[in-house]
């Protein structure tokens, strides 16, 4: 084992909301990340070879999952859809700045903007997503959607 695998993130039952394409998404994501962490080696040179393989479809994907997300909150009428919106558009924006530090050598290692992703993600799924999660659980035992997993 090593000291990287304790950086990683390990799928598990307090990350599961139980909707399918949301958890497939956030297993995706958590790849993502995991795999920014095991390539974070402090070798420069791979480290911006492999950045500028992987951040342009990172983005995409990201965007692409809140999409997902901003969707299934509309059809259900969260509550909460603006707030959390909010989050998915500033995150892509602060993302979108920090891209560019990391990419000028201005702020950032590969080390420190794969914590960065990674923070944000768990506290975004713990927090935010959780509260939606809720609210659709509740909507399918009163409906029967049958988007839940």
């Amino acid at each position: 084992m090593n000291e990287k695998d304790d950086e990683l993130i390990v799928w598990s039952a307090r990350l599961v909301c139980g909707i399918k394409i949301i958890d497939e998404q956030h297993k995706g994501l958590i790849d993502l990340v995991n795999d920014m962490i095991r390539n974070a080696t402090g070798n420069n040179v791979h480290e911006h070879e492999y950045f500028h393989k992987i951040v342009h479809d990172a983005v995409i994907y990201m965007r692409t999952h809140f999409a997902t997300e901003e969707k299934i909150m509309l059809l259900t009428k969260f509550p909460g859809f603006a707030e959390h919106k909010k989050e998915h558009d500033n995150f892509i924006l602060a993302i979108a700045e920090d891209i560019k530090d990391y990419e000028a050598e201005k702020k950032y290692t590969l080390s420190s903007f794969s914590r960065l992703v990674k923070d944000w993600l768990l506290s975004h799924i713990s927090f935010f997503d959780s509260l939606y999660f809720e609210h659709l659980k509740l909507m399918v035992r009163t409906s029967n959607m049958g988007i839940i997993a």
